[in-house]
């Protein structure tokens, strides 16, 4: 057990005091992995003669702390101490590998107090367990400086050129980036890491999955040659990634692309960061203090003077902010070569179409979208993407259209399959002799439409024509990579739409509503970046591309994707926010738990003057709350410093009730 009286003495003791004579002793200033926020700080542990040449800044040991050992990590050497009371020494140098470097380390210390957490746990999100083994294989060589590259894709870009020639200068050029529809992103990527890379410098590359990782390594590959870059991804397994990771933190490689940890992969000399697709919400780390990439990457921009790269097919409102800011500029094409290169663009359907047109029935698709369906399937593959995955994910009785829920737990009801028993989400519990509790009926109906059922309808309506299935779900994943440029239906789910050799013919974006209707601040700007990304892996609309969209033609998100101008819609949608006072014009802060342990936290924090409470509202029936609190853009520092102190306060007092807080949560609504 943590023994937290002993810590606190300790903590007491190792208050700075005035500057007493250097002591002849060295000392290690160490960073304790504790989590417990009143200690989220450095302890000073005197260095034993025997261990004086092994214990680097940046080391991993193990220290005697409130007497347990605790494993830690060096963050200096100093010739002497500032406390006045008598120092431990070092227990255990448990490796002379530097796994932290002061740039990670100063740049754990910044997100630690961004997001009102403690830099142990940042540190943990940032620096690998050790494999033994690993450190002790031979290193391989480090590869030599790359040629610079052609712009390449970024001729087709305004300002791409200048853009390259300020890396190539050794500059920090800054750039929101509105990609262009097409296969060549990850070329673009490419060509902006090799033109760092020739400098000298390096280069971190963050994107959403694993496919993306492939793709972005494949083209690094191609213009760089073996041995210039590293691809950190979690299925290489604990082993093979910390050999990865070794050969970016001994300068082997000046250059990493992966998904959201590599965001802190500590390359050598920083020149540029990358962040693909920033609106996709895998970027947020799931875990504590869950910092977002595109944040840590703006801080790792600004502190080690790098250039920074973040975009994707559509402009979010966060990148929006920081164009309006000042801190980045616009990187885009011009409006005559965007309508080259995206595909032709047409919202249709209601459900009084579908009603006239039996074949469309039995398809769940307008006349409009089966028409281009058959004349695009004469040409190639034809993508259909269905916002939600599984075969029926809702039910409702047929007869009064009341949601259909379980007996037991009053969750959803839903089907796995045409001949399967009505099953609940929650429980798991089967009801085959489900009763509407309203009306009595027995009869159910589908409410939402999954991707195998979609699969099932199209189908029946194209019978001659194969049917691929593409989307993440539990117990049915089953992701394709990519599909031949031949007559095929591909049903995907958003995230998951395979690339098409020669792009496809024709996409159906079906089900807007189910995007559209969505509870979330961001549900538009979330429906517009997966149509967005689905539309750019079709054919541009001089070869004959189509996109059909099933949503409200006057719909803001229609109108963008019509017109390909995500831009226009995030500076709109940016306004309205600045009006209504939501995120990203003010910062947000939530606090989630008890009802009783919300109150307490909420009566101990010292807020800054401009901040503004919301709430606590409840937000289940078993007792837990959620309270906002929002502040000016300015104040967001301050913010989480009070959300810092009042949790280490508590954590002094061994209040040891758990709320959860999460500065800029993704859902305010």
């Amino acid at each position: 057990m943590f023994d937290l009286p002993r810590a606190k003495a300790e903590a007491r003791a190792q208050r700075p005091q005035p500057r007493q004579p250097a002591a002849e002793q060295p000392v290690a200033r160490v960073l304790v992995d504790t989590p417990l926020p009143h200690l989220d700080r450095p302890f000073d542990y005197l260095v034993p003669a025997e261990m004086d040449v092994r214990v680097r800044p940046g080391c991993r040991v193990r220290v005697r702390f409130a007497g347990q050992q605790l494993a830690g990590l060096v963050l200096e050497r100093v010739a002497c101490s500032e406390h006045q009371g008598r120092l431990s020494y070092l227990s255990q140098v448990v490796s002379t590998e530097v796994v932290l470097t002061p740039e990670i380390a100063a740049l754990t210390r910044a997100v630690a107090d961004r997001y009102a957490g403690t830099q142990a746990d940042v540190l943990r999100l940032a620096v690998p367990p050790r494999h033994a083994r690993v450190e002790q294989e031979p290193a391989p060589e480090a590869a030599g400086t790359p040629d610079a590259p052609s712009p390449g894709p970024w001729l087709d870009y305004t300002s791409g050129e200048s853009f390259l020639a300020a890396l190539r200068a050794g500059g920090a050029p800054r750039a929101v980036w509105d990609a262009l529809p097409g296969p060549d992103w990850a070329t673009a990527i490419g060509v902006a890491v090799a033109t760092v890379l020739s400098r000298g410098r390096g280069a971190v590359v963050v994107v959403p999955d694993g496919r993306d990782v492939a793709t972005v390594d494949n083209a690094l590959r191609d213009l760089l040659g073996p041995d210039h870059h590293v691809a950190l991804t979690a299925d290489l397994g604990p082993a093979e990634r910390y050999r990865r990771w070794l050969r970016v933190v001994r300068g082997q490689v000046r250059a990493a692309v992966g998904t959201r940890s590599a965001m802190f992969a500590p390359v050598h000399d920083l020149g540029l960061v990358v962040l693909w697709d920033d609106g996709s919400d895998v970027h947020c780390e799931p875990h504590a203090p869950y910092p977002h990439a595109r944040t840590v990457l703006a801080l790792r921009a600004h502190q080690a003077a790098a250039g920074a790269l973040l975009g994707g097919r559509t402009r979010t409102t966060d990148t929006t902010m920081l164009i309006a800011s000042g801190w980045a500029n616009p990187l885009s094409a011009s409006r005559d070569t965007v309508r080259r290169r995206a595909p032709r663009v047409r919202p249709a359907g209601d459900d009084t179409e579908i009603a006239r047109d039996p074949e469309a029935r039995t398809a769940r698709l307008p006349a409009v979208a089966l028409r281009v369906a058959r004349a695009a399937l004469r040409d190639g593959p034809v993508l259909v993407q269905v916002p939600r995955r599984g075969y029926l994910e809702a039910l409702a009785c047929t007869q009064c259209r009341e949601p259909a829920r379980c007996a037991g737990c009053h969750g959803p009801l839903a089907l796995r399959s045409a001949h399967a028993i009505p099953f609940c989400r929650w429980c798991g519990r089967i009801a085959g002799e489900w009763r509407c509790p309203e009306c009595g009926n027995h009869r159910l109906r589908a409410v939402t439409v999954g991707a195998r059922r979609t699969a099932e309808e199209l189908g029946r309506a194209f019978p001659s024509v194969p049917v691929v299935t593409s989307g993440r779900e539990p117990g049915h994943s089953r992701v394709v990579p990519s599909v031949q440029d031949r007559p095929a239906l591909v049903i995907a789910t958003p995230g998951a739409e395979p690339v098409a050799a020669g792009g496809y013919s024709a996409a159906l974006l079906l089900d807007g509503w189910a995007l559209l209707g969505r509870a979330d601040l961001r549900a538009g700007e979330e429906a517009l970046r997966r149509w967005c990304n689905a539309a750019a892996l079709v054919r541009a609309a001089s070869a004959g591309g189509q996109v059909v969209v099933l949503a409200e033609p006057d719909l803001a998100p229609t109108q963008a994707l019509v017109r390909w101008d995500p831009a226009t819609f995030a500076e709109r949608e940016l306004e309205e926010r600045r009006e209504l006072g939501f995120p990203p014009a003010t910062t947000m802060a939530a606090v989630t738990g008890r009802t009783a342990h919300v109150r307490e936290v909420l009566d101990q924090l010292r807020l800054p003057e401009d901040a503004e409470l919301l709430g606590p509202v409840s937000i289940d029936d078993q007792d837990h709350q959620r309270a906002l609190l929002r502040v000016p853009r300015a104040s967001a520092w301050r913010l989480a410093h009070a959300l810092k102190t009042a949790a280490a306060s508590r954590s002094a007092r061994r209040e040891e009730h758990v709320t959860r807080v999460y500065m800029d949560p993704l859902e305010v609504v």
